[in-house]
C-alpha cells in the first residue's frame, strides 16, 4: 500500500492529471487517524471534527502547483503539519475573538466561565515549538513528524535521513525541552 501511494505521488509530481484523485481513497483512513490524534483532547463546543480537519488539510495538500511529495512518509509529514497549522490558526482566531475581536460585550464572570483550555494548550504548544525551532530546527521537525505525523521511529529516521537511534535520542531531548517550556507557560 505504501508503494502504491509513493507511485501515485510520483505520478502527480510528473503531472498526471488524475493522480491526486486516486490518492484520496488510499490515504483517507490514515489521514483520519492523524486528525483524531490532533483532536484527541478537543475543547467542548469545538466545531471542527475529524472529517472536517481531514478535508481542510487535504484541500491544502492537493494544490497541483505544490504537490511535490517524495514518498508516503513525506506526504503524511506534510499532512500532519497542515493539520497542526489549521488547529493553531483556529486557536488564534478563537483567542482573538475571546479578547474582543467579535465586538461582543460580556461580563468578566461570564468570560472566565467560557475560557477554552484547548485553544490555550494549542497556542502554548505552538509557542514551545517555536522556541525549540530557535534552538534546533531538526528537533522541531522530529516532533512534527512523530507527534503530529504519527510516524514511527524508523519512518522518522527515513524522512530525516538519520539513524533510528539518533531519532530515539533526539526525541527524548525534544520532549524534555517541550515539557520544560510548557511547564513554564
Amino acid at each position: 500500500m505504501g508503494g502504491d501511494i509513493t507511485q501515485i505521488l510520483t505520478a502527480a509530481r510528473g503531472g498526471a492529471p488524475d493522480a491526486l484523485n486516486r490518492l484520496l481513497p488510499l490515504v483517507y483512513d490514515d489521514l483520519r487517524l492523524h486528525a483524531r490524534r490532533h483532536l484527541r483532547r478537543r475543547r467542548r463546543g469545538q466545531t471542527l471534527d475529524t472529517t472536517a480537519l481531514v478535508h481542510e488539510a487535504y484541500l491544502r495538500l492537493v494544490d497541483p502547483a505544490q504537490a511535490d511529495f517524495q514518498d508516503r512518509c513525506h506526504f503524511f509529514a506534510v499532512a500532519s503539519m497542515a493539520m497542526r497549522q489549521i488547529l493553531v490558526d483556529r486557536a488564534r482566531r478563537h483567542a482573538a475573538l475571546k479578547r474582543g475581536g467579535a465586538g461582543l460585550q460580556v461580563t468578566l464572570d461570564s468570560a472566565l466561565l467560557q475560557i477554552q483550555p484547548r485553544a490555550i494548550e494549542i497556542l502554548a504548544l505552538d509557542e514551545a515549538l517555536r522556541a525549540l525551532a530557535a534552538v534546533d530546527e531538526r528537533l522541531t521537525r522530529l516532533v512534527e513528524l512523530r507527534f503530529f505525523g504519527g510516524l514511527t521511529l524508523e519512518e522518522t529516521a527515513e524522512v530525516l535521513q538519520v539513524s533510528a537511534r539518533t531519532v530515539q535520542r533526539e526525541w527524548r531531548m525534544a520532549r524534555a525541552f517541550l515539557l520544560r517550556a510548557l511547564q513554564g507557560a
